[in-house]
């Protein structure tokens, strides 16, 4: 059996090993340090806000920033369907009530015109809205232009769940520097890894106080330990802001390398009847973190079912785009407003390896593979 090709392995190198190295030889192995906050503030920088808070997972820093916008239990947090479940798992955490919205067929990332229906329609109900949640998909930045426009007109707050979306843009600004504060993530798939972490980023320096107080337990300023709020513990350690220190000085490499494979399967694809590359229209602002495609059956002659077995026999891992959370058994209870976008998305897209860490006798072995199963089909 051939060596496993994943779709978005860890891209680590000797900067890494180094980078990690030191601080442990630093001495500063228990959680927080000096990478933290040199960490916090690189990263602030690159995005072009005035604070990050560095923290154990992206979905830790969902959770805490719809605390630090004052969601409580009964609130309604209006958030894409078409997203990972911790997107709406955060939401649920806080006792509040996910509301999904329907995604752009072009994109996937939340409609804006079903955004505002949606709102007007929670507004009718006298529901309260705690706050509009949503999702960079697939390393493409939503159009901040109108949901932020949209979220002023209702006076609702938005956090942006840029967890796939680092070193993407919209409008000429960074993604993770929308809305009242944006969260990135740094799982071990990322187009940058801290092996598991994430981070919030904001211009609102109580916000971050205020995530940073919950992420250590909510520890009151005083010599014994002293609780008068529930906190959590959230922060990320020394250690890994090492590696992501590292991983931020290659981000630009990184993302170009992905963005040579996601060429490579333009060129690969452009004369196959009923295959598209999903998002590629105006795709020069993205991050290309991973790379899908969708098949129209009828025209193509195959599903992506197919494709996925033929992979598969070689070792090559694929998977189909986000199931819609309201199509979650978990999640089946919850509102939304729901076209049908999402569904026809998750039944004819499959994601390909796309990593920056895939090498070129990889490279060569996915496209021999797809080459080989077109022939056959």
């Amino acid at each position: 059996m051939n060596e496993r090709i994943y779709m978005s392995s860890p891209d680590i190198g000797q900067l890494e090993e180094d980078a990690v190295v030191a601080a442990m030889r630093s001495g500063w192995i228990a959680p927080l340090g000096p990478d933290v906050d040199a960490f916090e503030r690189e990263l602030a920088t690159r995005v072009g806000v005035a604070h990050g808070v560095a923290l154990a997972s992206g979905t830790a820093a969902l959770h805490l920033g719809l605390l630090a916008l004052d969601v409580k239990p009964g609130d309604v947090v209006v958030t894409s369907t078409l997203t990972f479940a911790a997107t709406t798992n955060a939401i649920i955490y806080t006792g509040a009530e996910p509301y999904f919205v329907d995604a752009d067929p072009s994109t996937g990332n939340m409609d804006p015109d079903l955004l505002r229906a949606a709102l007007s329609s929670l507004r009718d109900t006298s529901r309260k809205v705690g706050a509009i949640l949503p999702v960079d998909l697939l390393g493409k930045a939503v159009d901040y232009t109108s949901i932020l426009a949209i979220a002023n007109e209702f006076g609702v707050p938005v956090l942006a769940d840029a967890a796939e979306s680092l070193g993407a843009t919209h409008d000429g600004k960074a993604a993770g520097s929308f809305g009242e504060a944006s969260i990135v993530s740094f799982n071990g798939n990322k187009v940058m890894t801290t092996s598991g972490g994430g981070m919030l980023l904001t211009d609102d320096i109580e916000i971050a106080q205020r995530v940073r107080y919950l992420a250590t337990q909510a520890r009151q300023p005083v010599v014994h330990y002293e609780h008068t709020d529930i906190g959590y513990n959230y922060r990320m350690s020394n250690l890994l802001a090492a590696l992501g220190r590292a991983q931020l000085a290659r981000l630009d490499e990184m993302i170009a390398r992905r963005r040579e494979v996601r060429e490579s399967y333009k060129a690969l694809f452009a004369d196959v009847p009923g295959v598209q590359i999903f998002g590629a229209a105006n795709d020069q602002n993205d991050n290309v973190w991973l790379t899908s495609i969708l098949v129209d059956e009828a025209t193509a002659g195959w599903k992506p079912q197919d494709l996925v077995s033929a992979l598969a026999a070689d070792n090559i891992e694929s998977r189909p785009l986000w199931k819609p959370m309201h199509r979650q058994p978990v999640f089946a209870g919850y509102g939304g407003l729901i076209n049908g976008a999402s569904e026809n998305l998750f039944s004819r897209g499959l994601t390909l390896p796309s990593g920056s860490a895939l090498n070129n006798e990889q490279r060569e072995r996915v496209r021999s593979a797809i080459v080989a199963f077109l022939d056959r089909v």
